[in-house]
């Protein structure tokens, strides 16, 4: 049976059951705990909670109330946890989640029974076995899911404990409860588990890693009206229907797999696979390659796929058919893949290019110390020093880093890349208080960067002509305008905003001449101290991805003949006194930083 009927087939059987049918979320959740969407519950967890009501809140996905209290999705999932086990038979990156589940509408039984006869009478395949919760000093043993297996004729049911079979909460805190798993055999005769089914009798606030722990004291608490919450991975269901032995033997990849050379290993078929599709759902999301959260585990996958194809030699255009097949083959479903086409190959293809520049490099200098190892040199493992070099100066993802010692037959030391990492953020952070004197930027994607009291110097013109240059693209595009991060180097002064189009000439001119007259006014530049919320209600402009303390710095930039301001924000300083200080701006560049942000490269006489 083929992935795309049993995901049909699946929608239809619950939808006739008394569910809402509800479209996949975003893979980048509304929910700001987690980094990116792990389970189909995240978009139902208000429901749980009672926050949210099925009949009379609108779901931003319907435009409606759901009608029921029960709703069933397919929902693109991703979980960075697995991300080394990509290759064995049943381990992925990005996967897609069939869910069934209810606020109260049912519990145990009516989950029990339509599990059963879904995967028995629809789908036509057998259990192999199911667990159930063993009880614990909290929670006792889970009887009714044995006795209501034992109804449909299950008899071999095995009891598994708290790290297994008691899900949740996802994130800091949330619903969670007793499980009961559905295991089925694979092609080659191994058992896989299929289905989870979560019974959601409590809530526990806090993370899960708490709730296993134990040590934060924080106790369950029972909700007012339990719920179900189910999840069954479709490329291993597609395992058990199309009785193959790995999931990469189904039809959701072998046809990507047979583009790439009979050479590769099967491992680095699987990882290339997994990592070009999970990169082209994450782009058709809006994430886009950087050095931190959602950005960067997109161009980890991008990189590590890149290495095999530079190891392997795969010609250019082989990546290319895998990414075109990919997107038109789920765009059928998830036709976000087909509205972002273009982005997901341009953006794609650059991260590779910019990539390709620095990795033969770093490829020759791992080739180097492999060779050192061969000749008895250095231990036998790669030392987290020189892990952490090979990240630093060549953009070597951990992963990466990793495989080349697997194929070399080199150790990686895990720990002592930590240590490594670690101690760079200490210098790191000991040579920012020592600039600043401990009061770093309040910025999201970059800081202020000075080697010396001369650059200090340069820096601090730029950032002040960056306040400038914010404010002019709002009185030139419009208050719709807001800074999406910056970057301040001796160089130059980088600056993302949010912006659908291309700025024209005019407009480019337009905001030079605003910032250059404020620069020739000599304004005043003032700082005050300022309680968050009041800050927020004079009006001031602050980075809504950052997260600011109690009390913040506002600095206002004004016309001392007029009083009149031109510039008011949240931030951390340094600054000069008087805009005139900067010395001439010049716009040096304006381009795409990302789907509906554009980034600004500005320069200031002298600098």
């Amino acid at each position: 049976m083929e992935a795309h009927i049993i995901r049909k087939k699946f929608l239809e059987y619950f939808g006739a059951h008394g569910h809402a049918i509800v479209p996949s979320s975003s893979l980048i959740p509304d929910d700001p705990s987690v980094l990116l969407t792990t389970a189909g519950m995240q978009q139902f967890k208000k429901y749980y909670t009672g926050e949210a009501d099925p009949y009379t809140t609108i779901h931003p996905l319907l435009r409606a109330p759901l009608g029921h209290p029960n709703a069933v999705s397919v929902q693109k999932s991703f979980r960075t946890s697995d991300i080394d086990e990509v290759g064995d038979e049943t381990h992925l990156t990005f996967f897609q989640m069939l869910g069934n589940f209810s606020f109260g509408g049912y519990f145990k039984k009516e989950a029990i029974a339509m599990a059963h006869e879904f995967m028995t009478k629809t789908l036509g395949l057998e259990i192999s076995y199911v667990t159930i919760f063993r009880g614990n000093d909290q929670v006792p043993k889970d009887e009714e899911s044995r006795m209501l297996w034992n109804a449909h004729g299950v008899t071999d049911i095995r009891e598994e404990g708290v790290e297994d079979v008691f899900w949740g909460p996802t994130g800091t805190s949330g619903p969670c409860g007793p499980t009961t798993e559905i295991y089925c055999k694979n092609g080659r005769g191994n058992d896989v588990e299929i289905w989870n089914i979560v019974f959601n009798e409590f809530f526990f606030p806090g993370s899960r890693e708490e709730l296993l722990s134990g040590a934060s004291g924080k106790k369950l608490e029972r909700m007012q009206t339990p719920g179900v919450d189910t999840g069954m991975g479709l490329e291993r269901l597609s395992m058990i229907a199309q009785k193959t032995g790995t999931i990469f033997e189904t039809d959701l990849f072998a046809p990507f797999i047979e583009l790439l050379p009979v050479e590769l290993s099967d491992r680095q078929k699987c990882i290339i696979i997994d990592h070009v599709r999970a990169a082209a759902f994450l782009l058709a999301d809006g994430v886009r390659p950087s050095n931190k959260g959602a950005g960067y585990i997109l161009r980890r996958l991008i990189r590590r796929a890149s290495v095999y194809e530079h190891l392997n030699n795969i010609p250019v255009h082989v990546f290319d058919a895998i990414l075109h097949d990919i997107v038109h083959e789920y765009g059928e479903f998830y036709s976000e893949l087909l509205c972002e086409n273009e982005a997901i190959r341009t953006e794609f293809l650059a991260e590779r290019k910019k990539f390709g520049n620095t990795m033969t490099q770093g490829i020759k200098a791992f080739s180097a110390i492999a060779l050192a190892r061969e000749n008895g040199a250095h231990g036998e493992s790669l030392s987290g020093e020189e892990a952490f070099n090979l990240y630093q100066s060549f953009g070597f993802p951990r992963e990466v880093m990793r495989d080349l010692c697997r194929d070399n037959s080199i150790a990686f030391d895990d720990a002592g890349f930590e240590e490594a990492v670690k101690h760079h953020q200490e210098i790191s952070r000991a040579g920012q208080e020592k600039k600043f004197g401990g009061h770093g930027l309040l910025l999201d994607t970059g800081e202020l960067k000075a080697a010396d009291e001369r650059e200090l110097a340069i820096v601090t013109r730029l950032h002040t002509a960056t306040h400038l240059l914010h404010a002019a693209l709002r009185k030139v595009l419009g208050l719709d305008v807001r800074q999406d991060g910056s970057d301040i180097t001796v160089e130059r002064t980088r600056f993302d905003f949010t912006f659908p189009r291309k700025m024209t000439p005019e407009e480019i001119a337009e905001v030079e001449r605003l910032v250059n007259g404020a620069i020739a006014g000599d304004f005043q530049v003032t700082k005050k101290d300022m309680a968050y919320e009041d800050a927020l209600r004079s009006g001031a402009l602050h980075f809504f991805k950052e997260k600011y303390p109690a009390e913040v710095h506002v600095y206002t930039i004004a016309d001392p003949k007029s009083g009149e301001v031109f510039s008011k924000e949240f931030c951390g300083g340094p600054h000069v006194a008087h805009t005139g200080e900067i010395g001439a701006f010049r716009i040096a560049k304006e381009e795409s930083s990302s789907a509906g942000v554009r980034r600004i490269r500005g320069v200031v006489s002298g600098s």
